[in-house]
């Protein structure tokens, strides 16, 4: 196969400058707050970008050094196919975040629902729509176990445990 080179569009800051204390999902701690800087060339990019409540980033999971095809979430004590997981330690190192947009001004877009390390370099944005994005009948496979009764995963944020209501 052919090789595929992607550049990152801009860089992500955020206050977690390592996985302690990060969620495993930004929607675990909402209102921690990030900025995608986006490179000049691409500012023209965010054009209407702030008429949406909420954005999707695509970004490069750079402190993963590790490549497994097994591997066991933070949820689970049970081996999983990285397929079936969210684990950084993926073939391509790509990580996806749904995130709250706060503002957009010049090329910064600020945004809540962090999830990612500070320095991530961002290789894309599109707009969460719910009317397309969510679906029904959805199966969460293993994590399923995690999610009911209206309870977070008893291991959302890296390091902690924590046990809260949605």
């Amino acid at each position: 196969m052919k090789k595929i080179i992607i550049r990152p569009i801009g860089i992500i800051r955020t206050p977690y400058k390592t996985h302690k204390g990060m969620p495993i999902q930004g929607k675990f701690k909402p209102k921690i707050k990030g900025k995608a800087i986006l490179l000049q060339k691409y500012v023209e990019g965010l054009k209407d970008l702030e008429g949406f409540s909420h954005a999707i980033l695509l970004w490069h999971i750079h402190k993963s050094k590790e490549e497994r095809l097994l591997t066991k979430p933070f949820m689970e004590d049970v081996i999983h196919g990285v397929f079936s997981t969210r684990n950084p330690h993926r073939p391509n190192h790509i990580g996806f975040s749904i995130v709250k947009i706060e503002k957009i001004r010049n090329n910064v877009m600020t945004f809540s629902e962090v999830d990612m390390l500070d320095g991530t370099p961002l290789l894309d944005i599109k707009p969460y729509m719910a009317e397309v994005d969510t679906r029904e009948n959805v199966r969460t496979g293993w994590a399923q176990k995690h999610l009911t009764k209206g309870r977070l995963p008893t291991k959302a944020i890296h390091g902690k445990l924590v046990d809260q209501r949605v």
